[in-house]
């Protein structure tokens, strides 16, 4: 019976992840959609999520009470601001909920505090949930590792206008499997936001470069440069709907786990 599957909040639920999350798990067979959240104010707030999507009511009413939704559900996916996703670790570990989380933008002092809610309920925390990007992350470690310095690496994405944050998380993720290939630290290597007369790339420099425009979804090469040859690993995503299913698959895998922080690479068994 759908009672029995497991329950699933969104928050965030009027944005473009949040919709596609709550279409995508409307549309599982494995979980049942049992709350939406946004923040006090919000028009949807008060109103069916499925009416305010402008479609078929869902029987599930948009609320601005986070703790009250996730004390009825087994899972909280998280695709909001990095105060936001802070807050609803910290109610997420009350309710002893799994918490999926594919917000960016993350600093260390965010970082800190999902680790410590991480210490009372599962965390499944991503720059991108797709398989093909993990498979990326995974194939940048060993190339990075095979190559000397004497090939450069650049981190390239892409992105549509509306993104806030640069590099992208995804970028990030990248950037920290080349460091590691590597064996340094992405911090000390990491290269960015070059204007005016920078001066030559430093030797072991971890370089990014982002573009943003219309509706790009999501694409990120990385590029390993040497005199006379270039090798380039690329992820093209075309649909917002890969990171929707990974985000809920991370959900209903995280169900079966001890209390701590995972990611994308646990939940594929990469």
């Amino acid at each position: 019976m759908a009672e029995e599957l497991p329950g699933i909040v969104v928050t965030g639920a009027s944005g473009r992840m949040g919709q596609m999350l709550i279409e995508t798990i409307c549309a599982s067979k494995g979980a049942r959609l049992v709350g939406a959240v946004e923040r006090a104010g919000h028009d949807w707030v008060g109103q069916d999520v499925g009416t305010a999507m402008g479609g078929a009511a869902l029987g599930v009413t948009v609320s601005d009470d986070p703790l009250e939704e996730f004390a009825k559900a087994h899972a909280v996916i998280d695709f909001t601001s990095p105060e936001a996703t802070v807050s609803f670790a910290e109610l997420t570990a009350q309710a002893r909920a799994v918490h999926v989380i594919g917000t960016t933008g993350m600093e260390d002092s965010h970082l800190e505090k999902i680790r410590l809610a991480a210490r009372h309920a599962v965390v499944v925390r991503a720059g991108n949930m797709s398989l093909g990007v993990n498979l990326l992350v995974q194939l940048t470690k060993k190339v990075a590792a095979a190559l000397d310095e004497d090939f450069d690496i650049e981190v390239i994405e892409a992105h549509h206008r509306h993104k806030v944050d640069a590099p992208s998380g995804t970028a990030l993720m990248l950037g920290e499997a080349a460091a590691e290939g590597r064996g340094v630290k992405l911090s000390a290597a990491r290269d960015s936001g070059r204007d005016g007369i920078t001066g030559a790339r430093k030797p072991g420099a971890i370089g990014f470069s982002a573009i943003r425009g219309g509706d790009i979804v999501g694409e990120h090469d990385v590029m390993f440069a040497a005199e006379g040859e270039r090798i380039i690993l690329r992820h093209m995503a075309t649909d917002r709907a890969i990171f929707a299913r990974g985000a809920l698959k991370a959900a209903l895998w995280g169900l079966g786990q001890k209390p701590g922080e995972y990611d994308m690479v646990d939940v594929l068994g990469l």
